[in-house]
């Protein structure tokens, strides 16, 4: 069983673009089903200031490892 903080210490990689986009600070969780809709990984923040968190869906995760969780999305890629 997987629980949500144990998310938390593993890096999350993009396998699209092979870069680290950071670490899970929050999970969206479906109370009814008790199931992770989406994790969410905050962009670089300066002085505490609003940004914009990566929202990477759960469908979007393709294998959470022991130190690392890679991930295939799409969006996550920047021009």
């Amino acid at each position: 069983m997987l629980r949500s903080c144990d998310l938390r210490q593993k890096e999350v990689i993009n396998i699209r673009t092979a870069e680290r986009i950071g670490y899970i600070e929050d999970v969206d969780i479906d109370f009814e089903t008790g199931r992770i809709l989406s994790v969410i990984i905050p962009k670089h923040r300066i002085f505490f200031l609003k940004r914009d968190d990566f929202v990477i869906p759960w469908e979007s995760i393709v294998h959470v490892g022991r130190e690392l969780i890679l991930v295939d999305y799409c969006e996550l890629i920047e021009d």
